[in-house]
């Protein structure tokens, strides 16, 4: 099938091309206007209707009416010279947001998006009365606005309620501050323009850098750039397509984790082909660029299938997750690198076959020997000296992975803009009023016969709940039409997205809820705190269910790929090793050093998927030439010596382009994105330098052809190319044998 669609490519690459290239401007195009029909602002929606706060969630859409995609920002209005509030003030604020409740906001015209694929947000919002601080300095109201929370088109409707709000109480010599939710995320997109921008920039000049200096060649330096951005676009039209067609909501940090993801696997599959196609174009200068492009296709080409594969079976996995974020994080990544291992076995060996040695001009690296170089003189020293780097490899990883000690779970939120208006106006509210007030905890209390609740039961509860540890104020009441459901507000003393506020839901609150709940009625009790209790709850039972699942799949595709039972346990442990030293490391960091509450709560998922499945490209590699290379007479350990020198460069310029993808997410001001990007830069880089390259080829080294039992390589006679010395020193010549006659199955 491979080596089918490599000759198809490289005999057509014209039309193969053009195919490409109209699949990706037309589904990016349409991805990118589509995206935020298929993603869900509300982490809430992701869990099981068997936890506590999304059984309070439908109560609240079922008798309340509170839409799914509602956001409630909360409104400051104090005076413009600092004096407190009298009553005409709070008069005149009060008759400004009736009014503000009666205009309809109109939404802007998107710049970028078509008018007939572009969702109209214009509405009218709903603004209610909050609570006036007690020194009468401000007054709170709440707006809400209906929509998806990360469409650039709902931000445009807020910001335009912002600014006619700050206009209207501007003529009563009043100001305005907004904060929460919506506030917070416009805010926060606003200051990261800038950083998001330049960490963008910095990536793509990284990989254009590195491969400048690897090829010396403007065309290989940004080729494979161009084409994997082109990809890219097509498979995120791909996953919004598939998202539209099966009715599931993606989480919006899904589609820039795919991006980063693609464009670092992209590159890396376009690298491994570049370093065989320029390897086979010195060894052979007499045979055609095309016919070179469909061979290296077809014998690179199965290892990129198994390692794309393997990423594939990893984020498979997730399918069976409860957490709702993970279950539709793993199709939308297995369909996106599907689309991008398509690719490599059609798109870009056509575009070797259109360049050819043009490929790599003005560089003259294809008219002479290439120098032994650091690779060669490092795989010499691992095949030499196999124990020292095997021992020195594991000390290195389990020192690092000792930093997992004491190390704890963080589920804050933040969006880490502590310098925004929003966290200016949300500091100065909780100066005065409880940490909750932007953001209640509420209880629902429904009765379980469809009759009327008791309403002294219900001021029973409410009576309990306000004497309950860690809660600062209670709200009134609030019954539905039927009066079969009841809303009570709480405001928390800590703030609603710390591990402090999770606390109290999760033990005191709901505790006193459970003990308080009215005769024949239910309670449940909802909010941003509940949710993230209960998402850690959720989260605790996948990681048990998915990191085994992921390691038995892995393991499998490996023993069909290597045909060897030894072999696939050796890149297992090394890979585990690999997991646990980038997640004591990061520990380390964020932990210890930074002092931070603890790793965010999806980490060690995501690393665990990322660093195994994405590691094992590397090691997949690597073990694939070492049993190339064995398949020629002679020792083992010289085997290994040129697999190193030969593989080690594409390795380590992969690495190096994948990890410098993941680490821009490093500078995001969100401190989740950032121990992800860190974490996951770290895990390649020591996979591609540490695990590929030393580790791997060492354990080779001391186990020789048995690694590959039961089915060892046939050691067919094989003529070596004078560009391919990897002879230790004092070793024979193998025996001179025309190249056609070597197998390179």
């Amino acid at each position: 099938m491979i080596r089918t669609l490599a000759g198809f490519s490289t005999r057509n690459p014209w039309k193969v091309i053009t195919l490409w290239v109209l699949l990706g401007i037309g589904l990016a195009m349409a991805g990118q206007a589509l995206m935020y029909r298929v993603t869900e602002s509300q982490l809430g929606d992701f869990l099981p209707e068997k936890y506590d706060s999304a059984a309070a969630l439908k109560v609240a859409e079922d008798k309340f009416g509170i839409k799914p995609d509602a956001n409630t920002v909360t409104m400051l209005v104090k005076r413009t010279d600092g004096k407190p509030l009298g009553a005409a003030d709070q008069q005149r604020a009060e008759a400004a947001a009736a009014a503000l409740g009666r205009q309809r906001v109109t939404m802007p015209k998107p710049e970028d998006t078509p008018d007939f694929l572009a969702k109209d947000y214009s509405q009218t919002p709903k603004v209610t009365p909050g609570t006036v601080e007690p020194h009468r300095a401000f007054a709170l109201f709440s707006v809400g606005l209906s929509g998806n929370s990360t469409d650039p088109g709902l931000q445009n409707v807020f910001k335009e309620f912002r600014n006619t709000a700050a206009d209207r109480y501007a003529q009563d010599g009043l100001r305005t501050g907004f904060a929460g939710g919506l506030a917070d995320l416009v805010d926060s997109h606003e200051a990261e323009k800038t950083t998001s921008a330049v960490a963008g920039a910095l990536t793509i000049g990284l990989i254009v850098l590195l491969n400048m200096l690897v090829f010396r060649s403007a065309l290989a330096a940004l080729l494979p750039l161009l084409a994997v951005s082109l990809v890219g676009g097509a498979a995120a039209g791909a996953v919004v397509g598939t998202a539209l067609l099966t009715g599931i909501k993606l989480d919006p940090s899904t589609p820039p984790l795919i991006s980063v993801v693609l464009l670092g696997i992209g590159i890396d599959y376009f690298l491994f082909l570049l370093f065989r196609f320029r390897e086979r174009l010195r060894a052979q200068p007499q045979r055609g660029a095309r016919e070179i492009a469909g061979e290296v296709t077809g014998r690179v080409g199965s290892a990129i299938t198994s390692a794309a594969l393997t990423i594939v079976a990893a984020f498979a996995t997730l399918g069976i997750a409860s957490f709702g974020q993970f279950r539709v994080l793993g199709p939308a990544v297995a369909i996106s690198v599907m689309v991008m291992l398509l690719a490599s076995l059609t798109f870009m060996p056509a575009l070797l076959a259109v360049s050819g040695r043009r490929m790599f001009w003005p560089s003259r690296a294809l008219k002479r020997a290439p120098r032994e170089g650091s690779a060669g003189r490092f795989g010499d020293t691992v095949a030499r000296r196999p124990l020292a780097v095997t021992v020195g490899a594991i000390v290195l990883l389990g020192a690092l992975a000792a930093g997992m000690a004491g190390m704890k779970m963080d589920y804050s939120t933040g969006g880490g803009g502590t310098g925004t208006p929003a966290a200016a106006t949300a500091a100065e509210i909780s100066r005065a009023l409880p940490a909750g007030v932007s953001d209640p905890t509420e209880v629902y209390v429904t009765s379980g016969d469809g009759g009327a609740l008791d309403r002294h039961g219900v001021d029973v509860l409410v009576k309990a709940l306000g004497r309950t540890q860690g809660v600062g104020q209670v709200t009134p009441v609030v019954y539905d039409k039927r009066g079969d459901a009841a809303r009570i507000g709480l405001y928390l003393t800590a703030d609603p997205q710390s591990q402090k506020a999770r606390d109290l839901v999760s033990g005191p609150v709901r505790a006193t809820v459970a003990q308080h709940t009215p005769p024949g009625a239910e309670a449940h009790v909802g909010g941003t705190a509940a949710i993230f209790a209960d998402i850690s709850t959720a989260v605790s039972a996948d990681l048990e269910l998915v990191f085994p699942m992921a390691a038995a799949l892995i393991a499998l595709i490996l023993l069909v790929l290597l045909r060897s039972v030894l072999a696939p346990v050796v890149l297992m442990i090394s890979v585990g090793l690999g997991f646990a030293a980038t997640l004591g490391a990061s520990t380390l960091v964020f932990q210890h050093v930074r002092d931070e509450a603890g790793v965010n709560f999806t980490l060690p998922l995501v690393l665990f998927l990322f660093v195994v499945a994405l590691g094992t490209d590397y090691n997949i590699l690597m073990s694939d030439r070492i049993r190339e290379e064995m398949e020629r007479p002679g020792p083992a350990r010289s085997a290994v010596a040129r697999a190193v020198r030969h593989t080690a460069p594409a390795i380590a310029t992969a690495g190096l382009v994948l990890a410098g993808s993941f680490g821009s997410l490093a500078v995001n001001p969100a401190p989740s994105t950032q121990q992800i990007g860190f974490a996951t830069a770290l895990g390649i880089l020591l996979s591609a330098s540490v695990l590929s390259v030393a580790l791997i080829p060492a354990l080779a080294a001391l186990l020789g052809r048995s690694l590959w039992w039961p089915v060892r390589p046939r050691r067919t006679p094989r003529q070596p190319s004078p560009y391919e010395p990897g002879r230790l020193a004092g070793e024979p010549d193998p025996a001179p044998v025309p190249y056609d006659r070597v197998s390179t199955h």
